[in-house]
């Protein structure tokens, strides 16, 4: 087997407790669109089972929950609407956010079972959602509609990662005038407003990050947060090579040996989703002790050096990220966030589930 991702199902319960802990009283809907931020949709739903409801991108994320088995209410993201898309999430308690006039042409037109929607107000980060002086139109409006439940409101913040930033407490003020009078549940805080942000905690948190063990906060850690890195991403040995001083190792020559060395070369690349520009110096783990990679990364593998670990053999599994070397470092060395490490993960990965 080469990579080989394990996904850690106490580690899942682990972080939607920490979630608890620090938002207590609040429902919770998990976040796992994206397949479960690459850790597998469905499982991270069957892990996660104590949880209020979901939230996912589409309506086929959605379907793929129901036909798991799960049975909490689901809330679509961003999924465009129309009358076939109306109906089939009436039909199976999925739950749209509105935030676009041309849901609410769609919604006008809907018939048969009864639709509960949510409103997205678009409280300053101008990605998606009604202005916030239109609520209480909006509100009007649904409420002529027979088979339209309004659920309640919500937002997105665009800089909660930061604490410094004074754009949370604006956008938390926007969204808070414009629902002030309106009726129906509230949720504001993705994961860095649960970690940072009480104010931003309402009636129903939407943790998505913080739950597979990956910190969005710019200034702490995801152990800061006593949370624990879900995915374990590893992979093979797959021949060991001793290289002479001066020579280069991998495309382009970008590396050469500083002294005769030992190199390995391990059974992962891009191709499989560790990122092409990770640089020389990005760290793996052998053994538990942590050595560079070096040279540039191939679609298939990549090349370690192994001057502290000696002993390190062909075959043995070589940790790309997880427990003792957290996804974020990873991603920062490669110049991007943990998310996407896990969302580009590729078919070649094998999956298992402890």
């Amino acid at each position: 087997m080469r990579a080989l991702a394990t996904i850690d199902r106490a580690a899942l319960a682990h972080n939607l407790e920490r979630v608890r802990a620090l938002a207590s009283g609040r429902e919770v809907y998990a976040a796992i669109k994206a397949d479960g931020y690459g850790h597998g949709a469905a499982t991270v739903a069957n892990a996660l089972s104590g949880v209020d409801g979901f939230a996912v991108s589409s309506l086929d994320e959605a379907m793929q929950l129901r036909w798991s088995g799960l049975t909490q209410p689901i809330m679509m993201l961003s999924q465009p609407l129309d009358a076939g898309a109306c109906a089939l999430a009436a039909e199976h308690d999925v739950r749209p956010v509105i935030f676009d006039r041309t849901h609410l042409e769609a919604l006008a037109d809907h018939v048969g079972p009864a639709l509960s929607v949510w409103i997205k107000l678009d409280s300053g980060m101008h990605r998606l959602g009604f202005a916030p002086d239109e609520a209480a139109a909006i509100e009007a409006r649904l409420r002529d509609m027979r088979h339209v439940r309004r659920v309640g409101w919500l937002t997105h913040l665009g800089c909660a990662d930061d604490p410094s930033s004074p754009m949370t407490k604006r956008q938390l003020a926007a969204f808070a005038h414009a629902t002030a009078e309106l009726d129906g549940q509230r949720s504001i805080a993705n994961s860095a407003g649960v970690l940072a942000w009480p104010a931003a905690h309402a009636d129903v948190v939407r943790p998505g990050i913080m739950l597979y063990g990956s910190s969005p906060m710019a200034d702490a850690s995801a152990a800061d947060h006593d949370l624990r890195p879900v995915m374990h991403l590893s992979a093979p040995i797959i021949s060991r090579r001793r290289v002479m001083a001066g020579e280069p190792i991998g495309y382009g020559a970008t590396w050469r040996a500083p002294e005769d060395m030992e190199v390995g070369v391990i059974g992962i690349g891009y191709g499989d989703g560790y990122p092409r520009h990770a640089p020389s110096g990005t760290p793996v783990l052998v053994r538990g002790t942590r050595a560079a990679l070096v040279g540039r990364v191939s679609m298939d593998m990549i090349t370690v050096d192994l001057r502290s670990v000696p002993e390190a053999c062909v075959g043995e599994r070589v940790t790309l990220w997880g427990p003792g070397l957290p996804a974020d470092e990873i991603a920062g060395a490669a110049g991007t966030i943990a998310y996407e490490l896990f969302c580009r993960l590729t078919s070649r990965v094998s999956i298992e589930i402890v």
